[in-house]
């Protein structure tokens, strides 16, 4: 992976914990969902933010985000494996769009 796009992942999120995998088949880096709204919507419980999110966009926009995400086994804060919704570089743009602009640390 290019270090550069590492680089622009901590500097998008200013250095916050963003979960990310690194898919050798596909040759690209996958990045937790879960992370990145909570970093953006300042949440204090990222997974309901997710969660409320994805029911969100599929009631008024009629969008599956399970064309977008995968779920990957990601370290969690007890340090153990847990299925996570990730995506990659490209889709992340479409989840940070998703964010309601009130939601939005500025």
């Amino acid at each position: 992976m290019n270090q550069d796009k590492m680089h622009l992942i901590n500097k998008i999120f200013n250095n916050e914990t963003i979960r990310t995998m690194w898919d050798k088949e596909e040759e690209k880096y996958f990045i937790s969902v879960v992370d990145i709204v909570g970093v953006l919507a300042d949440s204090k419980e990222p997974r309901k933010y997710w969660n409320w999110l994805k029911n969100k966009l599929l009631k008024e926009e009629n969008f599956e985000t399970s064309s977008i995400t995968r779920q990957l086994k990601l370290k969690a804060q007890d340090g153990k494996y847990r299925l996570t919704d990730v995506v990659d570089i490209e889709n992340m743009v479409r989840i940070i769009e998703s964010i309601p602009i009130i939601d939005c640390i500025i």
